[in-house]
């Protein structure tokens, strides 16, 4: 009897989509309660250009973690082709946030996961869609970006590995523990030449939202002229393997 080509490519998982999971559960305690979600850009709710950046990258399904100003966000965001996911647990840290994110995928079928924070406005799809393309078309797939030899976001995790990632975050770490325990098999994609992972924690942090990448490249194939992108505030870069 011969191979069944396509049912071997579905169950390694090469035929299976990956999909996006962006966390913006926080309430923003560092920027005096403003939930980051909502910060503004050009007129728009930030959490819409960080799902946009997943959704132009070729990721789908597309689900979004909300948790301190769900409510709110549901009302001012636009975010179609987006599954919104409510995190109750939200104040217990960016842990339960990926755990609900992770959850809610499970029955997706997709055979991996990038996940975005939706504070690094830097990161755009350009990223994502590298990221996506170097990693192992496997269920067992884990690459992350790497900005001048520090490893960021995205990251992208094999559908595989979503049941020990999940038992591993608690608090504010993330996947940390666990891709620091699982390095060695972690392949890391420099993109540094295309996306910065600056982060919004403080008032002074705001100037990132100018002109973020999704709205730059989306002006770009609009016709228009990008603004001149400003430099990102220094010594901000975060360590997005949390």
């Amino acid at each position: 009897m011969g191979r069944d080509i396509g049912r071997e490519r579905e169950e390694s998982g090469a035929a299976a989509p990956v999909a996006g999971l962006l966390l913006a559960a926080g309430a923003g305690r560092r920027l005096g309660g403003r939930p980051k979600a909502l910060l503004d850009t050009d007129g728009r709710p930030l959490v819409e250009d960080r799902a946009r950046a997943l959704l132009d990258a070729g990721c789908g399904p597309v689900h979004v973690v909300l948790g301190a100003t769900a409510a709110q966000v549901r009302e001012r965001a636009r975010l179609p082709r987006c599954v919104l996911v409510d995190n109750p647990d939200w104040a217990e840290g960016m842990g339960s946030s990926l755990r609900a994110g992770l959850a809610s995928l499970a029955r997706s079928g997709a055979r991996a996961v990038v996940v975005l924070l939706v504070d690094q406005p830097r990161i755009g799809a350009d990223a994502v869609a590298r990221v996506v393309g170097a990693a192992s078309r496997t269920r067992t797939a884990l690459a992350a970006a790497v900005y001048d030899g520090r490893r960021g976001h995205p990251v992208l995790i094999g559908s595989d590995r979503w049941t020990d990632v999940g038992a591993s975050a608690s608090g504010d770490r993330g996947a940390r523990d666990y891709l620091r325990r699982h390095e060695a098999e972690i392949l890391v994609v420099e993109c540094s030449d295309i996306a910065s992972p600056d982060d919004i924690d403080t008032p002074e942090d705001l100037g990132l939202l100018e002109h973020p990448p999704a709205r730059a490249a989306r002006a770009a194939r609009e016709g228009a002229d990008p603004a001149h992108r400003p430099p990102a505030p220094p010594g901000s870069a975060t360590d997005a393997s949390h």
